[in-house]
């Protein structure tokens, strides 16, 4: 078939999402946006930026950085502890 016959056939033969249903266990029909392998409704795109450029960041208090400092805190304290 020519692809001057059928203006979607280009649509058609673009590669599709390959996310699972949970429900029925079939692929997804959706085409896949280019330079991923889902579509945008699974997740292609990526999201929010994490941390402070986030729009809902308040004050950073339960942030990642903020928890991996404290992390370093409570072993440098029992360190410390454990020589006493």
């Amino acid at each position: 078939m020519k692809s001057d016959a059928n203006p979607m056939q280009r649509a058609h033969q673009s590669p599709r999402c390959t996310a699972h249903s949970k429900r029925s266990g079939f692929l997804c029909k959706n085409p896949a946006v280019r330079g991923w392998r889902v579509c945008r409704m699974h997740g292609a795109g990526g999201g929010q930026p994490s941390g402070n450029k986030h729009p809902s960041w308040k004050h950073g208090l339960r942030s990642m950085e903020w928890a991996k400092m404290h992390k370093k805190i409570n072993k440098f304290v029992r360190e410390m502890q454990r020589k006493n």
